[in-house]
């Protein structure tokens, strides 16, 4: 089983879990954060992108998912750490991704295109 930490860059996941922290108590209220994207993932051999504002400590993310139909929702960063997709290549986190939006404004607009345009 690999490390789902590894799909992230220290300071990513470091973020991640401050905002997971931050927006924890505020659950279900109408003072829940709307955080920019702290990560771009995406599959380097095919379809797949997924931007995320959030994680656990048992790497359960919160964000936007692009599987061939955008949607906001829980992502399992255990399940993507395992895939592999041609040559054997895994999931990566874009290292040169800079939010521009908001996660809902993301989502907006993926709803528009029809995919994310990050």
């Amino acid at each position: 089983m690999k490390d789902w930490k590894a799909l992230l860059r220290p300071e990513s996941l470091a973020q991640l879990q401050a905002n997971y922290r931050q927006q924890l108590p505020l659950k279900g209220s109408r003072r829940e954060v709307d955080f920019e994207p702290v990560s771009k993932l995406f599959n380097a051999t095919g379809g797949g992108c997924w931007l995320i504002t959030e994680v656990d400590e048992d790497g359960l993310a919160f964000g936007l998912a692009d599987l061939g139909y955008p949607e906001l929702g829980y992502i399992s960063l255990p399940e993507l750490a395992e895939f592999r997709g041609l040559a054997d290549l895994g999931i990566e986190e874009d290292r040169f991704f800079k939010a521009r939006l908001t996660l809902s404004g993301y989502a907006d607009d993926a709803r528009k295109r029809g995919y994310i345009h990050a």
